[in-house]
């Protein structure tokens, strides 16, 4: 029958590229998520910078508002981009999944959709009412888009909490029934910890990164007051936020322990289910053998920083067989990046800070190159993170409840579409670099950026 023939043409095929379709998502992320973090923290900064010219009357903070205004703009444009292209590749890649649970989750995006619409507007407001409006209302102008920055991640991150330790419904046959939104959302124990932790990233990276740009600047010779404050209101925003992080991951980590407790195995590699767990510093792991090698080992620690016990029992991975387990390979790298770089950030840190608590400004050549060098280096924390949570997760879409490759869609094509997607993003990130250029070429507003002159005679 025509119909039946109809029918069979729409039928999926058997899908061989479940690694290409996740490769495709996690460039996605990897483009999405800084500017995720300049959306949670960039804001915030500009805002700061506006509120010390009303209270201080000093022109170069009036300045710098100005123009990093036009920057948020133009990271708020790209983040359209990889947002919507992150939309549509939930359902065209993992159609599975969207039809079994987006009952579940779908509230979040759903309240982001209104925190994007509610951004779009007042950045809009914010950028071209700097001289219609008044200079109180103006700021006030400004609240709506530090509001929607945080609401929109905020509610992003409660579905990959959810994802992570999935609740708010009962899953019978297949389907997910008895659907409680809010409860799955808001009251999922990852909720909190992957918030915060979100959170304190987006000013470690924003404030790393900006800080990075001026203080090339600074060794190029730019040392004038514009770049000093700049360089100030940045780093300093990273620097608070670096040592913070230390102690989020820590609270993060051990609530892995508690509910992943696979995922924190291959953190460390550990095999096989051990009180009074090592921590390895430095080693590798072995996909042949399924050891580490190399690196220092230290006695208890993993136990002790997991569940504040030395004697503490963790589970290994072979509590699980072997198809349950994660790439261990890559997720203990990625860990092991993050928390070496997020280390180092924070000692950087924690030097800017003690000089400046001393009234001193960092002079040395050496710091400003590691300023420089801790942009990129917090961007690929940030990355690296994002990379453990993720594939740390694996086989799991779902855990515990859904594969992976179940929620895969079965169409063709996907070579074509993971190629097309790497030529749209260096197209991307190409012209965003252009236009960012562009702006920090344009010259200063020097008439409003210093004091005038007080006439002699």
């Amino acid at each position: 029958m025509p119909y039946e023939l109809f029918a069979a043409a729409l039928d999926p095929v058997q899908q061989d590229y479940l690694l290409e379709a996740r490769q495709m998502q996690a460039m996605s992320f990897a483009v999405h998520i800084p500017i995720v973090c300049f959306g949670i923290a960039f804001p915030a900064l500009v805002m700061f910078v506006e509120w010390l010219h009303l209270r201080t009357g000093d022109p170069v903070y009036l300045t710098l508002a100005k123009r990093w205004s036009k920057v948020m703009a133009a990271l708020f444009a790209v983040g359209v981009v990889t947002g919507t292209i992150l939309s549509f590749e939930l359902g065209m890649l993992w159609p599975n999944f969207m039809a079994t649970f987006a009952g579940v989750f779908g509230l979040g995006f759903t309240l982001d959709g209104f925190s994007f619409f509610l951004e779009a507007i007042f950045i809009g407001i914010y950028l071209y009412g700097w001289d219609r409006l008044s200079p109180r209302m103006h700021l006030l102008s400004g609240v709506p888009v530090v509001v929607a920055g945080i609401t929109g991640s905020l509610t992003v991150i409660t579905v990959n909490a959810w994802m992570n330790n999935p609740g708010g419904f009962r899953f019978e046959n297949g389907e997910a029934v008895d659907v409680r939104p809010w409860e799955a959302l808001f009251g999922n124990d990852f909720f909190w910890h992957e918030l915060v932790h979100m959170y304190v990233a987006g000013y470690i990276v924003t404030g790393f990164l900006v800080a990075a740009v001026y203080a090339w600047g600074w060794m190029k010779g730019r040392t004038g007051r514009y770049e000093r404050t700049a360089l100030l209101v940045s780093l300093t925003a990273a620097c608070v936020a670096a040592p913070v992080q230390l102690i989020v991951g820590d609270w993060a980590a051990r609530e892995v322990a508690k509910h992943q407790p696979v995922k924190l195995a291959a953190f460390e590699g550990l095999q096989e289910t051990t009180e009074g767990a090592p921590i390895n510093i430095g080693g590798f792991y072995s996909e042949s053998d399924g050891k580490v090698k190399g690196g220092v080992d230290l006695p208890k620690m993993l136990s002790l920083l997991a569940f504040h016990d030395p004697n503490a029992k963790v589970e290994g991975l072979e509590s699980v067989p072997e198809r349950d387990r994660p790439p261990v390979a890559i997720v203990r790298t990625s860990f092991s990046i993050m928390v070496g770089i997020g280390t180092l950030l924070a000692a950087l840190a924690a030097w800017f800070l003690w000089l400046r608590a001393r009234r001193r400004f960092p002079e040395s050549v050496w710091f400003w190159r590691a300023v420089v060098a801790a942009g990129p280096l917090s961007l690929v924390a940030l990355i690296a993170g994002w990379v453990t949570t993720e594939v740390g997760r694996q086989p799991w879409v779902v855990y515990g409840l859904m594969r992976t490759e179940e929620a895969v869609t079965g169409a063709g094509g996907i070579p074509v579409g993971y190629a097309t997607l790497t030529l749209v993003y260096a197209g991307l990130i190409a012209g965003t670099i252009w236009i960012l250029r562009r702006l920090a070429r344009t010259p200063l507003e020097q008439a409003k950026a210093d004091p005038p002159e007080v006439p002699r005679g």
